[in-house]
């Protein structure tokens, strides 16, 4: 087993505590959080700060890249699971609670974008977890990973627009969403998937 010494685990434990305080600054109060308020959230100085992410975009990036890694994690732990319609729901169910908890949508249409290689692991690891559900049976034949890589973040994109309703809200549109990958009553769909999200 490597050894790491105290500075590079030092170093680990003030990135990822970085990363946290930045994801709960701008879920707070947007991309014009404060790079000192960031900081002190984190419990370190500016200079640590820019140690780590030499500028407030370099930052944002590492927080959407931490988010798909993520969730990347979590499909391909679920690749290994017995049965593989539960897996593809799970997946979807977590990625559209994740999506709520802390809800970072809006640096993106700020202009942050998802690392590519981070961003084509998830489709291919979503086309697996879509494959194996097909293959059993357990959603309809006409559905493809990118239908469903679509279709994670429609749940908390639909509650948006009912802002009163119960913050569980989007569980009722999620199980909408799920019942409608399933092959029971499926017709055919009007028109063919996407290729891919280029």
């Amino acid at each position: 087993m490597r050894d790491v010494s105290p500075l590079r685990a030092d170093a680990a434990r003030n990135r990822a505590l970085l990363l946290a305080a930045a994801a709960d600054e701008f879920a707070e109060h947007g991309v014009d959080a404060s790079v000192a308020d960031i900081a002190r959230r984190a419990g370190v100085g500016k200079g640590t700060v820019f140690r780590h992410f030499p500028t407030k975009d370099d930052l944002v990036a590492a927080i959407v890249r931490s988010r798909v890694e993520e969730l990347n994690a979590v499909a391909e732990e679920l690749l290994t699971a017995d049965e593989p319609g539960a897996a593809l729901f799970e997946f979807v169910t977590v990625a559209a609670r994740r999506q709520r908890e802390r809800d970072l949508s809006f640096l993106q249409s700020a202009g942050a974008q998802t690392p590519i290689d981070a961003q084509q692991r998830m489709a291919e690891l979503i086309d697996r977890l879509v494959d194996r559900a097909r293959d059993h049976g357990a959603v309809r034949p006409d559905i493809t990973g990118t239908d469903v890589l679509l279709l994670m973040c429609a749940p908390n994109y639909v509650v948006g627009y009912a802002p009163n309703a119960s913050p569980d809200l989007w569980q009722r549109y999620l199980a909408i969403i799920v019942d409608g990958l399933r092959p029971e009553g499926a017709r055919p769909l009007p028109q063919p998937p996407p290729d891919g999200l280029g």
